[in-house]
């Protein structure tokens, strides 16, 4: 069974950058998706971005509230997935997790992913 790792969140001012990783102990490939998601306390689990591949082909999508904020990248060779956020709001205040697509399904829901990191918080500060 692959593991998912998250590391990279902090404390950060409004305004500020973080990059969050997802590293996987084994091939990113077992899988066909990856996503990032994120809750905040007394709040549902939210879906923030998304990458999809298929062959060569590669297939990007964000939250409404993230898009033209975040940004979604894949590193094979590490088997690393990344999501770059700046611009980042208050409101941006979550744990965030990692996940992993092995079979089909809406990317942006959770019931599509069987795989799950342990999480990595993220504050911002106004």
């Amino acid at each position: 069974q692959v593991q998912l790792v998250e590391s990279g969140g902090g404390l950060v001012q409004a305004g500020g950058s973080l990059r969050l990783s997802c590293a996987a102990s084994g091939s990113i490939f077992i899988f066909n998706a990856m996503g990032w998601f994120r809750q905040a306390p007394g709040k549902e689990r939210e879906f923030v971005s998304a990458v999809r591949w298929n062959g060569d082909s590669i297939y990007t999508y964000y939250g409404n509230s993230v898009q033209g904020r975040f940004t979604i990248s894949r590193d094979n060779a590490k088997n690393t997935v990344y999501l770059r956020m700046n611009s980042l709001k208050p409101e941006d205040t979550a744990l965030y997790y990692c996940a992993g697509r092995r079979t089909s399904g809406d990317v942006r829901l959770r019931s599509s992913y069987d795989v799950w990191g342990q999480g990595t918080q993220v504050t911002v500060s106004s």
